[in-house]
């Protein structure tokens, strides 16, 4: 009973004193997501990059299959703009416009493309922690972060 009074105290002295522990701060800069990433299945890599537009981008440069069957390169077939259909899965910037976000430690506001589907979604990246090899790509819809898929990529470069 005396303990609990005197870690009663305790907790109450630092609350009303501010004090807290020294946790170290994560440090993430807005370039740390740039480089080359295998995918979560390991079947393409893709390469994150500061655009022209100070925004960051992503776009694919290997695939482990980037042919059909007979030979001709994989295109864009499932996309709902015929006009675009016609455009190789190989060297496609399929993530647009991310922008970091110190405060969050992520990058926010863009768009992912999924070829396979030729679908459109909202995004945002991020690590976890310090560890700086492993980018998850949160795809989502309708500005619902809840309402999607989380993808883990390794960093190759």
């Amino acid at each position: 009973m005396k303990k609990n009074r005197i870690l009663l105290a305790a907790l109450c002295l630092f609350t009303l004193t501010g004090f807290t522990p020294h946790v170290p701060a994560v440090q993430v800069d807005a370039n740390d997501i740039v480089g080359t990433y295998w995918t979560a299945e390991k079947d393409a890599k893709v390469r994150v990059f500061l655009a022209k537009n100070g925004k960051y981008s992503a776009k694919t440069v290997w695939m482990k299959e980037p042919n059909n069957s007979d030979g001709t390169p994989k295109k864009d077939t499932e996309n709902p703009n015929e006009k675009l259909r016609d455009r190789t899965r190989m060297g496609m910037v399929f993530l647009k416009s991310f922008e970091f976000n110190p405060d969050n430690k992520r990058w926010e506001n863009g768009t992912v493309y999924d070829p396979r589907s030729g679908k459109l979604y909202d995004g945002y990246l991020r690590f976890e922690g310090e560890d700086k090899s492993t980018l998850y790509l949160r795809g989502y819809v309708a500005g619902m972060t809840w309402l999607g898929k989380t993808s883990e990529w390794t960093r190759v470069e």
